[in-house]
């Protein structure tokens, strides 16, 4: 399949591109099909072919995000923009909420793995073997004391 993208040419920190037609999965300084024009980043110039550009996305090829954002400052597509570095919000966990808001997370279990669930099973055996042993420190230090208030 077939996109419009750009290719990058230029010295090193120098960069412009050249937008041309050339595979979608092909690497950006690979062959490709037609030279549409060139766009210099550092100035905000650009030089496309109208016609060419309107022939290439009648017959079917996709402009790359940034080719299409170009290609709506110029005039040649109409319609909106598009987010071309979008970035998914991560959730983080409030930490000015009230202690309503605490204690309904804190009833709320999370989903948990196979693997968490074993260790915590392993976590309370192991803390029922202690008890026990606990419990019966208690009665002996309580023992010897029944006996003195007797």
């Amino acid at each position: 399949m077939l996109a419009i993208k750009f290719k990058r040419v230029g010295k090193k920190k120098q960069a412009s591109f050249r937008v041309v037609v050339a595979e979608k999965r092909s690497k950006l300084t690979g062959r490709f099909v037609e030279d549409l024009g060139w766009y210099n980043p550092h100035t905000n110039e650009f030089n496309l072919k109208n016609e060419r550009v309107n022939y290439w996305i009648g017959v079917g090829t996709q402009p790359t995000d940034s080719v299409h954002n170009l290609l709506v400052r110029a005039g040649i597509i109409a319609g909106p923009k598009v987010a071309v570095h979008s970035t998914k919000k991560k959730k983080k966990p409030s930490d000015t909420g009230t202690t309503e808001d605490k204690k309904e997370s804190v009833t709320e279990a999370p989903q948990e793995t196979p693997a968490e669930e074993k260790q915590e099973k392993e976590e309370q055996l192991i803390t029922k073997e202690k008890k026990p042993e606990k419990e019966e420190k208690k009665e002996k230090e309580e023992k010897p004391k029944k006996k003195e208030e007797e």
